[in-house]
């Protein structure tokens, strides 16, 4: 199966957004079980601003539902969301 890299960039000012909505984002990665990698974007004072999230689904629709079920992007957090077809070398 193939690979997707999300990359979301957070709403200004939307740090309480995402430590509000953080716990429902983290199951929903278990839940769905198809995450490879992932983790938060930092600023400069080092508070998450943005994710990375890898993940194995079957084509780029398959990316972009997974991405909208995302508690996150439900909770209106992200200014944008960006899927690539990603390739693993290392």
């Amino acid at each position: 199966m193939p690979l997707f890299a999300l990359i979301c960039t957070d709403k200004p000012d939307h740090l309480e957004t995402r430590l509000a909505t953080r716990e429902a984002h983290l199951a929903y990665i278990e839940k769905t079980g198809v995450v490879r990698q992932a983790g938060p974007f930092l600023d400069a004072e080092g508070a998450m601003n943005g994710s990375l999230v890898v993940i194995e689904v079957d084509d780029l629709s398959a990316a972009q539902d997974w991405a909208a079920g995302d508690p996150y992007a439900l909770a209106g957090l992200f200014a944008q969301v960006d899927i690539r077809p990603w390739k693993k070398v290392i």
